[in-house]
């Protein structure tokens, strides 16, 4: 395995290209230094002065898992003299902390939740993690497709995701440069995997209706309505020790979430969370830790050899329990025996 020389991403991570053995994430990070920020700010502000509200009174909509990101976001919006309307779609297997921090967000901010029919989104997690190895496959398509829908039918055309992860995590040259997050861009990473939500319709007698809260709007809605979505962290710097910070004081809730991780306040809602993380160690051979370790060592909190220990010590781990919730009881809940996640990891490993 290639390490960037910098941090410790291993270049099996997808669509992230590495320049004289340094990674994407670390050359992006290295721009961030001469990036004008008030300049940034005052285009930020701009886009607010000029946003509509609607009939309810909302200029712009949060998509939120109620983390510390959502947090961050929506209380900044609000200090910006924002009225942001939190969006959350909910998450596949929802833990109690994340109820919790959820409830804590909509102290601050009205939050509408969509939450899918029960039945069909378990047996898309299956589907997911047997054909693209990738439990959370709807999860990743309701955070890319209910926001927008949301503001199409509520009239709100001003959407604010977090940071652009090109540029925290690495991508394509250029890409980490993206204000806008377009269709081409979550068609290309939006988490996806190839597996579009039409794809599945007629398999094991799923149908279109189904599938209706995973379909995104149509490009005429959208351009009806004029939605435009951007990246906050674009136009403001990007830090999770302060977005967890803010946010914590605010009231959100963390814990350690399993023994394969290195923050203990990211990741908190979706109790499948440790069967994506364990299934994407066995795809690509690096782990959560190794993406939050990584972003440590260009931040100069740790050096790359601390961060290579602890990777070290970390990155096999099993998931037998997240946020508190028995991976048994989250397979049950999708129809898979621990000899079958085996089986399809085994299936999917590099």
């Amino acid at each position: 395995m290639i390490r960037c020389s910098r941090c410790i991403m291993p270049d099996t991570r997808p669509d992230t290209p590495f320049i004289d053995g340094v990674c994407a994430a670390c050359i992006a990070y290295d721009k961030r230094k001469k990036i004008d920020w008030d300049e940034r700010k005052k285009e930020l502000c701009r886009i607010l002065e000029t946003a509509p509200k609607n009939g309810g009174g909302y200029d712009c909509i949060v998509p939120s898992s109620g983390g510390k990101d959502s947090h961050y976001q929506v209380l900044t919006l609000l200090d910006l003299g924002a009225t942001p309307l939190v969006v959350t779609a909910t998450t596949c297997h929802l833990t109690e902390i994340g109820r919790a921090n959820i409830d804590n967000l909509s102290r601050y901010a009205t939050t509408i939740e969509v939450s899918p029919n029960k039945n069909v989104r378990a047996k898309l997690n299956r589907l997911g993690l047997e054909m693209v190895g990738d439990i959370s496959w709807p999860e990743h398509v309701s955070i890319f497709t209910t926001p927008f829908k949301i503001a199409c039918d509520i009239g709100v055309p001003l959407i604010f995701y977090g940071e652009n992860p090109q540029n925290q995590y690495g991508g394509p040259h250029g890409t980490e440069q993206a204000k806008e997050m377009t269709r081409r861009w979550v068609s290309e990473f939006g988490g996806f995997l190839g597996l579009r939500p039409s794809d599945l319709v007629g398999v094991e007698g799923i149908t279109q209706q189904d599938m209706q809260d995973y379909m995104p709007p149509s490009t005429a809605q959208i351009a009806t309505i004029g939605v435009t979505a951007y990246f906050l962290g674009q136009f403001l710097p990007w830090d999770s020790y302060e977005n967890a910070r803010m946010a914590i004081k605010a009231g959100m809730k963390f814990q350690m979430p399993s023994g394969a991780n290195w923050w203990p306040w990211e990741n908190l809602d979706n109790a499948q969370t440790g069967i994506h993380d364990f299934l994407m160690w066995r795809k690509y051979r690096y782990s959560r830790a190794t993406a939050q370790l990584s972003v440590d060592v260009r931040s100069g909190k740790m050096s790359r050899d601390v961060a290579l220990a602890y990777a070290d010590a970390l990155e096999d781990y099993f998931p037998v329990t997240y946020c508190s919730i028995n991976v048994e009881e989250m397979l049950a809940m999708i129809g898979v025996t621990r000899r079958q996640l085996m089986a399809i990891a085994d299936k999917f490993s590099c």
